[in-house]
């Protein structure tokens, strides 16, 4: 059967909201075995992650003590956070109506929480969470979805030791089952006004788990295949 990803329609979701209320007066029924695709702006929301934006030297401040370290660039800070290079260290100022949003402190645990509560509610067996959010990829035009977090299903499916159609071993392929997910339902979802912070994705093709490998997606940054043009990053960052 074919992937299915049906974006949501919501009011605006307000700062100290309950997200499994808001989930509830949206979603009446979650088929089993599908995926609850959740903006990383509504849990950061939920767990009062804003911070009322007052100048400049403010933001950068909190920029870099949200990050593990920072960049300056022209438009941009490059940084690192939970192990992924993203923009600013994620804080958004879109759609905020004047303050900051920081990212979760713990999408993994959001998610799980979410995936239980509505596990419970709709009495499902087989059910993940996704908590997406948007970077960028070098030398790309364009935003993409990335997983910030997610619960109940693998993040990753490894074909090394399997063989291809004309039997030659993979020796480096993995796909990104997380991340995949995570640009599809972003793309369903949008980026601008459509006010869809929520996705029911249906039929992917997802191995179901109870439990996450939390660091499956986490690369050394010397085996990353970009690593030869940030080698310098770090000596250069402006850290905390």
């Amino acid at each position: 059967m074919t992937m299915q990803i049906t974006p949501i329609k919501t009011r605006i979701f307000r700062e100290n909201e309950d997200l499994f209320s808001f989930v509830l007066k949206h979603i009446k029924k979650l088929p089993e075995k599908s995926i609850l695709a959740v903006t990383s702006k509504i849990v950061s929301l939920a767990e009062d992650r804003t911070v009322e934006y007052k100048n400049e030297r403010q933001r950068i401040k909190l920029i870099k003590q949200e990050s593990e370290f920072a960049l300056r660039l022209k438009h941009v800070w490059l940084s690192i956070k939970d192990n992924m290079v993203m923009a600013n260290s994620g804080i958004d100022q879109s759609n905020t109506n004047g303050k900051m949003v920081l990212l979760p402190k713990n999408s993994f645990r959001s998610a799980g929480f979410l995936r239980k509560k509505l596990m419970q509610k709709f009495h499902l067996e087989n059910f993940g969470v996704l908590v997406t959010d948007s970077e960028f990829m070098p030398l790309r035009v364009g935003a993409l979805g990335v997983a910030l977090g997610y619960a109940g299903f693998s993040g990753i499916r490894n074909y090394i030791g399997k063989k291809d159609i004309f039997g030659r071993i993979f020796k480096f392929s993995r796909t990104n089952i997380a991340d995949s997910l995570a640009t599809s339902a972003v793309l369903c979802m949008g980026e601008g006004k459509e006010q869809q912070p929520l996705a029911v994705i249906t039929n992917a093709p997802v191995i179901f788990t109870k439990k996450v490998k939390r660091n499956e997606l986490v690369i050394n940054p010397k085996k990353d295949i970009y690593a030869p043009l940030f080698k310098n990053l770090k000596s250069n960052a402006k850290r905390k």
